[in-house]
């Protein structure tokens, strides 16, 4: 019998040396979508003073702290321990997902191998973290956009500049038009939005809320050349041209 989604086990790896502690409410509640975040550990040297806020995080959080000590000037005994860590819990085969809070490039090998045993693996960091590590992701969410979109009142409407900043995006915009051209639609040229999602994800770790949107559906109520409808609760979308 298959397990419940809401009893899936679900690791959180978090890179101190490259995140900041603010963040960690809005991302448990993220992974929590996907089941338990029952694995929760921090890796860093914590008796340097940069650190010191990850003090009391830990602890109301249960998060584990990993502590490593800086051995070798230049070399980052934390990105070592940490990718140690998640192989040993793949290869354990009690963990159906991945969370890695960092904005750390080096990752993107350890993300890349654990996405090909069929693990999905969600990425928390800045939105100047490299490309590479964005792009193996399952999906990359930056953290910021999520501190703000979980300090945002439901009934509050997006920011003005969010929908400019998607038609700025010439790839964001061809991505989920071709996501849209792919997906099934009906004789009036609408088609589900969660299928336009599921086909755009499986290219790109894109998330809407890295735009300023609190989901997809809101994304597409943004937009100009698209028009949503919804049908017994599940958003449909057209394009206008």
């Amino acid at each position: 019998m298959d397990t419940p989604d809401s009893l899936k086990n679900i690791a959180l790896l978090i890179d101190a040396d490259n995140t900041q502690p603010k963040a960690i409410d809005a991302v448990l509640t993220e992974m929590a979508k996907l089941g338990q975040v029952n694995i929760r550990r921090a890796y860093g040297n914590f008796a340097k003073s940069n650190l010191s806020k990850w003090a009391g995080i830990t602890n109301r959080y249960g998060i584990r702290p990993q502590q490593q000590f800086d051995i070798s000037k230049g070399k980052n005994a934390t990105d070592m321990a940490m990718t140690i860590d998640a192989v040993d819990l793949l290869y354990q085969g009690k963990v159906d997902g991945f969370g890695i809070m960092s904005s750390d490039g080096d990752f993107s090998p350890l993300v890349t191998r654990v996405r090909q045993e069929g693990i999905v693996v969600y990425g928390f960091g800045e939105a100047k973290a490299p490309e590479a590590f964005k792009n193996v992701c399952t999906r990359f969410i930056d953290i910021d956009k999520l501190v703000s979109a979980a300090e945002t009142e439901d009934d509050q409407p997006p920011p003005a500049s969010a929908a400019a900043t998607v038609a700025a995006d010439t790839d964001f915009v061809e991505l989920i038009a071709a996501a849209y051209k792919e997906a099934k639609k009906d004789d009036k040229g609408f088609a589900q939005v969660q299928q336009i999602g599921q086909i755009a994800g499986n290219r790109s770790s894109f998330d809407a809320r890295n735009y300023g949107f609190k989901s997809l559906t809101e994304m597409f109520r943004g937009l100009d050349n698209f028009k949503v409808e919804m049908r017994e609760g599940q958003p449909w979308v057209r394009r206008l041209r």
